[in-house]
């Protein structure tokens, strides 16, 4: 196991948050997220940091909108190509889509294009490749009063996109957003999504047509403090779950409609951790707790590299990102229950 910071907290100016990972072509591990002071502010842009085998690099700016801020990066790899995905806008509900590439292994980014109104790409969570070769990409949108969670099939010879959905959840339209997807069996898609506090649960979708149609989303066994999730399919067919699993109400006080502008979150978001799945996502291991104690440990990212190793990162405090690697052997002994907790 490892565990360390990608970036010092005390080098950072103002916050951190939702990072996303990917291995280099080189095997380099890239960890990308947004960083400002603080989240929405003007100077809000695109960080990245590079993992080699000295450890990780300093942070530096890859994509920014200019006064505008900018959030949830999420990487994508198409051969030799890294896609960064990101928003950027004064408001949630006016999100604009961009995205920027890197044809030399993420040391070098091309000028940010911006995709076409309403097309935001995957809005916090990678996407995956199907069996059938596209790239599901999943996506939501929060407007007034509406959370809806939506994928995007895409072609990536092609560059042409597909909509589909809605994942929404039938007796609540501001319900469910930021799917994560696996492909459980060629053709069976499905997505875990975040919920607001009135449901309180992480929900279930599925597709059995390779993401054309999908199911309503309805709510799983597993708590969600109306927080980030992701997942990932290992190679060995079992899935990990990085989420906060903690009952939703404490945070009740906060999470009000009108609540301030980055007031601290009273709970939910307080701890982390991981779970396992033999059988799809259909039932999950007892959590593993990653991290506890803290103001905020929230949206993870979590993929498996060409090596084998599980890497995962997520929120720390607001003031850093957390990084987490596990061997399977150890993804094993935390779905027993018997892997120690990493030491803060």
């Amino acid at each position: 196991m490892k565990w360390e910071m990608v970036v010092n907290p005390d080098t950072i100016v103002g916050e951190a948050h939702a990072s996303t990972l990917v291995e280099s072509p080189g095997g380099d591990l890239l960890c990308a997220w947004f960083g400002g002071a603080p989240e929405g502010s003007p100077d809000t842009a695109i960080w990245m940091s590079r993992r080699t085998s000295s450890g990780w690099s300093p942070a530096s700016v890859i994509a920014d909108e200019p006064g505008v801020p900018c959030f949830n990066p999420v990487f994508f790899r198409h051969g030799s190509t890294i896609w960064v995905y990101f928003k950027a806008g004064k408001e949630v509900e006016k999100w604009s889509g961009f995205r920027t590439r890197s044809e030399d292994g993420g040391y070098t980014w091309s000028a940010p294009e911006i995709l076409p109104a309403g097309l935001f790409g995957p809005i916090k969570n990678k996407g995956i490749r199907l069996h059938n070769g596209m790239i599901a990409f999943p996506s939501s949108a929060e407007s007034y009063r509406a959370w809806t969670g939506w994928v995007y099939l895409h072609d990536p010879d092609s560059d042409t996109w597909k909509v589909r959905g809605p994942l929404a959840h039938p007796d609540n339209p501001w319900g469910v957003i930021q799917p994560t997807l696996w492909e459980v069996t060629p053709g069976h898609i499905r997505a875990l999504l975040r919920s607001r506090k009135e449901i309180g649960r992480v929900c279930v979708s599925d597709s059995f047509d390779s993401g054309e149609t999908w199911t309503p989303a309805r709510p799983s066994t597993l708590p969600n403090p109306n927080s980030g999730i992701d997942a990932v399919k290992l190679a060995d067919g079992r899935v990990v779950l990085a989420y906060n699993h903690t009952d939703p109400s404490p945070r009740l006080p906060a999470a009000t409609d009108n609540m301030l502008p980055n007031t601290p979150l009273l709970g939910g978001r307080h701890e982390i951790h991981l779970a396992i799945s033999e059988d799809g996502g259909d039932t999950w291991s007892p959590p593993w707790e990653m991290e506890a104690g803290g103001a905020e440990f929230s949206y993870p990212a979590i993929i498996q590299s060409g090596d084998s190793l599980v890497h995962v990162t997520y929120t720390w405090n607001r003031k850093g990102i957390r990084y987490g690697a596990f061997t399977p052997a150890e993804i094993s002994l935390i779905r027993a229950g018997t892997f120690p907790r990493p030491a803060s």
